[in-house]
């Protein structure tokens, strides 16, 4: 898909279909205004008529507007001023979109304005209309016999003001940056456990190092991890016939010392919940425990497509967690890379367990922080529903920094305490930590799990079990996040670092 950006008159625009927007009670935005002006007064008069009021997300498409180059021309609803917030206008570009599919175009040029949320920055709105038109535009048909028929849009169009062409530039640049990445995390999340095995997350980092200069990677294998000490991260492979792989990939853009940032992503390609089995309704969904790992995947993608002035290291600890003779038993002891040891009371709370050896690796790199990111915990999701990822910190100023990059993308986070008090719960008469703190606090206690591996470096973990899928109908795949809240986050700090 190509984006661009046009600055030229509203009339003389050569498109297929030209989205403009429509306020509540009719109220046109500029460049409506200035092709009901071309028009004689005939967007107004099928205002005036009744079929559109403007009520955010309704559309009305309508043919052959005399006066106007463009071929059609989509009214969108924008609503109320006071109503105009990240979620209602992504409900309106969603609208667009789905017009604009049915329609079969080749191309589309929005000219929405600049009045589309209740935030003033123009660059952080144009790179949304990227973003989530980009995002209504995927398609999965990778495992299906007979693919999505081709997609006839080829061109999307941001109409902008001469003096706004600079910035519109940038956010096309970061928006189309973002929606790619986000695609491959879709992409990674979707595919199926026999397909995406912890060696085909390592041969994609392979691919990555080839395709960008600035992207080195590295595979850590089994013989290795044993070496290192990691027990803990193998533990959880082995029940499986996959071998387990660190995955590890360092991007350089930034200066030579500069300390890095870390991701850190949790690559369970499929949890059965070894020896401690889930139950087998809606299990098929265990293929989205990689979530993690395809967000790490996703933000990478993107910062190289940026070229950002940062270095980054992104570490994924890739494994299948399967019961068989060799697995893992509740009960075991394992000694993590750290040489604590560990009681393993539940081998279905395996991703602690993967992650706690790949974050004591992370502190190698002697990071400037580090962020793991985990479908880890049921109990998230009941405490925060499905439209935020929880952040737990042991740094205030760095889950703040997070915070804000989310509200930034429009990828919301939602901090929860990481007291010393829940700490008890990990007592263990057989071991220095049990692996698991019964049902209250859940997600907390798997936090204050991380946080003993994390101590000598400022370390944050992103649960996103409520916010890495859909469950269920139409809907049903990978979302992609938090591949915007992680590369919001990179985009801040090498801002910070200029």
């Amino acid at each position: 898909m190509d984006f661009e950006i046009v600055s030229s008159d509203i009339p003389s625009l050569e498109t297929e279909c030209l989205v403009v927007a429509v306020e509540t009670e009719g109220t046109l935005s500029s460049a409506a205004k200035a092709a009901d002006e071309a028009s004689s007064g005939y967007i107004s008069e099928i205002l005036n008529g009744g079929d559109i009021s403007g009520k955010s997300a309704q559309t009305l498409l309508l043919h052959k507007v005399p006066g106007l180059a463009a071929k059609r021309v989509l009214l969108l609803g924008l609503g109320k001023a006071e109503d105009r917030n990240d979620r209602n206008f992504r409900k309106a570009v969603k609208a667009a979109m789905g017009v604009v599919k049915s329609t079969g175009v080749s191309s589309v040029t929005f000219a929405l304005g600049e009045n589309l949320t209740n935030d003033e920055d123009q660059y952080r709105q144009l790179r949304h209309l990227v973003e989530w038109s980009g995002h209504e535009l995927y398609s999965y048909d990778e495992t299906k016999s007979k693919k999505a028929d081709p997609l006839k849009l080829e061109q999307i169009s941001i109409h902008t003001s001469e003096e706004d062409s600079e910035i519109a530039e940038t956010a096309l640049l970061d928006g189309t940056a973002i929606v790619n990445g986000t695609s491959i995390a879709r992409d990674l999340g979707n595919l199926p456990g026999n397909f995406c095995t912890p060696t085909y997350l390592a041969e994609q980092a392979l691919e990555l190092d080839d395709e960008f200069e600035d992207l080195t990677a590295t595979i850590v294998d089994e013989e290795e991890m044993e070496a290192l000490g990691m027990h803990c991260l193998l533990s959880v492979g082995n029940g499986s016939e996959q071998p387990s792989k660190l995955i590890v990939m360092e991007y350089k853009g930034g200066e030579e010392g500069d300390k890095p940032h870390v991701l850190v992503g949790k690559g369970i390609t499929f949890d059965t919940g070894g020896i401690s089995l889930k139950p087998g309704a809606g299990m098929d969904e265990m293929k989205f425990d990689m979530c993690g790992a395809a967000s790490v995947f996703g933000a990478m993608t993107a910062i190289c497509e940026m070229a950002l002035p940062i270095n980054v290291v992104g570490i994924v600890a890739a494994a299948e967690n399967m019961p068989s003779g060799h697995a893992t038993k509740p009960g075991d002891i394992v000694t993590t890379m750290s040489g604590q040891t560990v009681e393993i009371l539940n081998t279905d709370a395996e991703g602690r367990l993967v992650l706690c050896d790949a974050l004591t690796y992370a502190g190698k790199f002697e990071p400037a922080s580090v962020v793991d990111i985990a479908t880890l915990t049921g109990a998230c999701i009941i405490a925060l529903g499905h439209h935020a990822t929880g952040v737990l910190s042991n740094n205030d100023d760095l889950a703040a920094e997070l915070l804000q990059a989310g509200d930034q993308a429009a990828d919301k986070g939602w901090q929860l305490p990481l007291w010393d008090e829940f700490q008890e719960q990990l007592d263990s008469n057989f071991a220095d930590i049990a692996n698991i703190g019964g049902r209250p606090g859940g997600t907390i206690t798997a936090a204050c799990f991380l946080s003993r591996f994390t101590k000598e470096y400022r370390w944050a973990h992103l649960d996103i079990a409520g916010v890495a899928w859909n469950s269920g109908g139409k809907e049903k795949g990978a979302t992609g996040r938090c591949v915007p809240l992680l590369t919001q986050y990179l985009l801040n700090q090498a801002a910070d670092e200029e």
